[in-house]
């Protein structure tokens, strides 16, 4: 009813996207906004800035110097940051398939190089790879 009298409340840990005649024009932080609907503008979708998780789970990984098939469980941890409201809502169609195809590429380059006993140890090692290989094709 709001919007259709041209007024709009952008919730907390929320980013509204506008639009003018269906080009981008502004990000509305939480808060009130008036939207001139009359004008052209309308809303083209709401970004949620709050942190998700999913665990994915990666079995039959063998490592190469033991001949050993180990089963990786990963927790991933999410979210958009709203300085980058506008790339993640424009550039990420399904962020969380996306997410989870690089690490999963990334965790099946660095486990088999591994033995049995390194590939516990060097969990942080990993972890910091799956982070670097996110930050170099996801960050905008």
């Amino acid at each position: 009813m709001g919007l259709a009298l041209g007024y709009l409340q952008v919730e907390q840990s929320a980013v509204a996207i506008k639009e003018v005649f269906g080009k981008y024009d502004d990000v509305h932080e939480p808060g009130f906004h008036c939207v001139p609907w009359f004008f052209g503008t309308q809303i083209a979708g709401y970004l949620l800035l709050y942190f998700s998780s999913f665990s994915l789970c990666l079995s039959e990984l063998m490592t190469y110097q033991d001949n050993v098939f180990v089963t990786v469980v990963a927790s991933i941890q999410y979210g958009a940051l709203a300085e980058k409201a506008v790339d993640a809502f424009y550039k990420l169609s399904n962020t969380r398939e996306q997410i989870q195809a690089y690490v999963f590429d990334v965790i099946r380059a660095c486990v088999p190089k591994m033995d049995l006993d390194s590939s516990f140890e060097q969990k942080k090692e990993i972890a910091r790879a799956v982070e670097e290989e996110l930050e170099r094709v996801i960050n905008f």
